[in-house]
């Protein structure tokens, strides 16, 4: 129906819009118009369950004996800042197999855990180390402390670059790429239990240290494939679980009878254990090669098989003394 007095396109749509209700004028608009009567939608987060929340807490206990030990190292109370490096290291090995069973692992836990080690195996041994002893050699002892820390963000930067990557075969979950960052924490403090087991601490000793703390740095950064220890312990035979409690029993008893006893030896024990981890990874790649040379071979196209002389040679088939004008299935 035409609309009098209108004589544009435009007039016709504005004359259609003004006869429209308000409600359809609303809903032509771009921006809907906010009532202030309603209250806006607030965003709802899921509840984080507590089996998510208890390996961050755990972490972060890890993270205040960390810096706690700094403290400490300041203080010039030894004992007590190595003391707390153990504590860290076994709250971090503990953090990460909690996650696993109870299915709590997470991103967020991944980055935290990163962050409490670098801090409690990167930075609190090197400042322990040059509260102790490379402070004497000025300069040259602090950039010993700054190469180790340094060392321990490059091996947890790689660690987690490498955490994902696809083509790593089945077995090398059970190798670290370096020396972990644990281990080379408690490794490189080996200088500081043999002085509290009567090793003084000259300037022979201070530059032996200098050395040996650049010597573990480098070794975390190395490609050096060491025994990871992450497939042991996941099950127990039903016959060893006795001796599985007597053995941590007697091994905790040990550590807090004779710490710094246990302490050397195992650092010891732990650096002479390098090579055989190097020489099984050897090994296992050896064998890796030859399967998938075996394999390869295996499903190679029937085509692309060299001839052998006889099968070439166009008497083939034709036993001796046969007439060569017969086909050879006559033969």
């Amino acid at each position: 129906m035409a609309l009098k007095g209108v004589n544009s396109i435009p007039e016709l749509c504005a004359a259609g819009v003004a006869l429209r209700p308000a409600k359809g004028y609303i809903d032509l608009m771009v921006f809907q118009p906010i009532d202030p009567t309603q209250s806006p939608r607030r965003r709802r987060f899921k509840a984080i369950p507590v089996r998510v929340l208890l390996p961050n807490l755990i972490t972060l206990l890890a993270l205040c004996a960390g810096l706690t030990a700094i403290r400490l190292a300041i203080e010039s109370k030894l004992e007590l800042a190595l003391a707390a490096i153990v504590f860290a290291a076994v709250l971090d090995g503990i953090d990460g197999r909690v996650a696993r069973m109870l299915k709590g692992t997470s991103r967020f836990g991944a980055e935290l855990d990163s962050l409490a080690d670098f801090v409690n195996f990167g930075v609190a041994p090197a400042l322990i180390l040059y509260f102790w002893g490379l402070h004497e050699l000025k300069s040259a002892g602090w950039i010993a402390a700054l190469v180790f820390a340094i060392c321990a963000a490059l091996r947890l930067a790689r660690f987690n670059v490498m955490i994902d990557d696809p083509d790593k075969p089945a077995w090398a979950g059970n190798f670290f790429t370096g020396i972990p960052a644990p281990a080379g924490a408690l490794t490189v403090l080996l200088p500081i239990y043999l002085y509290f087991l009567g090793v003084s601490n000259g300037l022979v000793t201070v530059w032996v240290t200098l050395f040996y703390t650049l010597g573990i740095g480098l070794l975390m950064v190395s490609r050096l494939p060491v025994f990871s220890g992450k497939r042991v312990g996941k099950r127990v035979p039903p016959e060893m679980v006795l001796p599985v409690f007597v053995v941590v029993v007697l091994a905790f008893a040990l550590l807090i009878s004779y710490p710094w006893e246990v302490l050397s030896v195992s650092a010891i024990v732990y650096l002479a254990s390098l090579p055989f981890g190097w020489l099984s990874f050897r090994d296992l790649v050896r064998k890796d090669a030859l399967a998938a040379g075996a394999t390869s071979t295996a499903s190679a196209p029937v085509g692309d098989a060299p001839l052998s002389s006889d099968a070439a040679s166009p008497d083939a088939g034709i036993e001796p003394g046969a007439e060569r004008d017969r086909p050879p299935r006559l033969n």
